[in-house]
């Protein structure tokens, strides 16, 4: 089993936890993770476009002019794709844009995230998370604490070694917390790069477009009742 670190909500170091190695210990696999995300993805969209063929627009059962001798292009139809108004050519339809996922796949994803998140030192376990109130300004401190209100990436410097440079971008947070809380829910809403998931709706996308990921024991427990092998 994997032992990862605990932190308080101030940054200090609280202790360690041991985790499963089935959740936050598998190999990655990438191909497994780009399935699921397009599959993710194909499932969110609507499939509501529709425009009407020449056949369904209506009029234009009149020859707008006689075949010959106009000197203009020979027309069949005001209705025609290339006519103001007309139809279109391919025409887009109402469809389905859902794929099917099997559990042992989506759950063999998920692992892969998670571990992925473990293996890159981008998952952060807090002992608890708990707010006095429901200000901006008493998570952004949490945030301060760990240093995730800056996003670094490495570069080369002049003597050729690798260094961590800070960002313009601002960092991508998920936050794992319970059913609903809604002082943590009030207190993020201003942040526009902190997103809450509860830890039944964990998934691979999220996971994988975060810079790092925040959540608590008890909702690491959870985690592990309903991903571990």
């Amino acid at each position: 089993m994997a032992t990862l670190n605990i932190f308080k909500q101030t940054g200090e170091k609280k202790g360690s936890v041991k985790v499963e190695d089935s959740v936050f210990g598998v190999e990655f696999n990438e191909a497994l993770v780009h399935q699921v995300i397009v599959a993710q993805q194909n499932n969110a969209r609507q499939g509501t476009k529709c425009t009407l063929t020449r056949a369904e627009v209506r009029g234009g059962g009149k020859k707008p002019w006689r075949q010959k001798g106009t000197g203009r292009a020979r027309q069949g139809s005001i209705r025609s794709p290339q006519w103001n108004k007309g139809g279109v050519v391919f025409a887009p339809k109402p469809r389905d844009y859902s794929q099917k996922v099997n559990k042992q796949a989506k759950r063999l994803a998920i692992t892969c995230a998670l571990s992925n998140k473990v293996t890159k030192d981008e998952f952060v376990i807090l002992d608890e998370l708990k707010l006095q109130g429901s200000k901006t300004k008493e998570m952004s401190h949490i945030l301060k604490g760990f240093k995730l209100d800056k996003k670094f990436h490495e570069a080369i410097d002049a003597k050729g070694k690798k260094v961590q440079k800070q960002s313009k971008a601002l960092p991508k947070i998920l936050l794992i917390v319970g059913e609903k809380d809604e002082a943590i829910i009030r207190a993020t809403a201003n942040i526009p790069y902190v997103k809450i998931i509860p830890a039944n709706q964990v998934n691979v996308y999220d996971l994988m477009v975060s810079d790092k990921c925040i959540t608590t024991l008890d909702q690491i427990k959870k985690i592990e009742e309903a991903y571990k092998a």
